[in-house]
């Protein structure tokens, strides 16, 4: 008679059965591949659409002036800069306008005004920017006209600037790290979910295949539960692994993450709150899948579990999505 399995041995091999039994799927395999797949190739298309979003707006200028110089300083300074080119005439500017090869062409009017060719609306920043112009060249000329050097007031008045001082500075990277948040708890959830299903399906499997009753002849109940729970977990793990070595790796290499040191931190935070999670909760499931012995009355068991897993993600949803939490 064979000596009775230690409780790690017997552990090991029920876990290693568990996770090879998984992982061989053919099922589990191509999902996974489209699934990694398909987080790389999003993440790519992000990248691109979201970088081509940087055109700056064309403004024409009719006649040599330094209106040009004036407008270019105030976009550049505002964070708005503009393309700007020369026009040789009025007929010019608004042949361009009408063609879409300028946003707006500036054409002197009378009584030292300003006329804006567009084609529909002027973008209100645009406009307050050539407004500025404007008002500043008008300025300029009074002053000229009055024999005052426009340049010597400029740097006279130069060192009046406003300092802010905010007691409570906005973080750059809010929006990525919001994201990155919930994506995390979205996909951490969502392996609980998942795997902890698989469990109480692994059990019913085996009580309605008479499985159960060989294993027990030669291991404990506790130890056939933690190997299941430890081989569909390890699974569970490597999947879960995968996707957020595969979408973050893509994400910092695209540069759509720029927050390499955070998202590395949720990374390792997702993986260990996943341990934590799917050990809780596989056990809840198991005890779900013992009281039925057919797979299709798993849901009505393990159904207040999945409504207590649903309300844990909301509340984790909101305190993500509240700044202030």
């Amino acid at each position: 008679m064979s000596a009775p399995l230690t409780t790690p041995r017997a552990i090991g091999l029920v876990a290693r059965r568990e996770f090879v039994t998984q992982v061989r799927k053919k099922s589990f395999l191509i999902s996974n591949a489209i699934v990694l797949a398909a987080i790389v190739v999003g993440i790519v298309a992000t990248s691109i659409f979201s970088g081509g979003n940087d055109e700056r707006p064309t403004v024409g200028i009719v006649g040599a002036s330094s209106l040009s110089t004036t407008l270019g300083s105030l976009g550049d300074a505002t964070g708005m800069p503009l393309d700007i080119s020369e026009l040789p005439d009025a007929d010019t500017g608004r042949e361009q306008v009408k063609a879409g090869d300028l946003d707006v062409a500036l054409i002197p009017g009378t009584d030292e005004s300003i006329v804006a060719v567009t084609e529909s609306d002027l973008d209100t920043e645009l406009k307050a920017l050539i407004d500025a112009a404007a008002v500043q060249e008008a300025q300029s000329a009074a002053l000229v006209s009055r024999g005052v050097d426009p340049a010597a007031i400029a740097a006279e008045t130069s060192r009046a600037r406003v300092v802010v001082e905010a007691l409570d500075a906005p973080d750059p990277e809010q929006g990525q790290r919001v994201i990155l948040s919930i994506v995390a708890v979205i996909l951490l959830y969502m392996q609980i979910l998942l795997f902890g299903t698989y469990v109480a399906m692994g059990v019913v499997e085996e009580k309605s295949s008479r499985v159960v009753e060989l294993l027990l002849s030669t291991l404990r109940p506790l130890q056939l539960l933690w190997g299941k729970i430890f081989g569909i977990g390890a699974v569970g793990l490597l999947q879960l692994t995968a996707y957020g070595v595969v979408g973050v790796g893509a994400s910092l290499a695209t540069g759509t993450l720029t927050i390499t040191g955070t998202a590395i931190g949720v990374l390792a935070g997702t993986i260990g709150w996943f341990v934590l999670g799917f050990a809780f909760f596989a056990v809840l499931y198991a005890a779900a899948g013992s009281m039925v012995s057919r797979q299709e009355d798993v849901n009505s068991t393990s159904g207040p579990l999945m409504m207590i897993i649903l309300v844990m993600f909301f509340a984790a949803f909101s305190s993500v999505d509240d700044p202030e939490a």
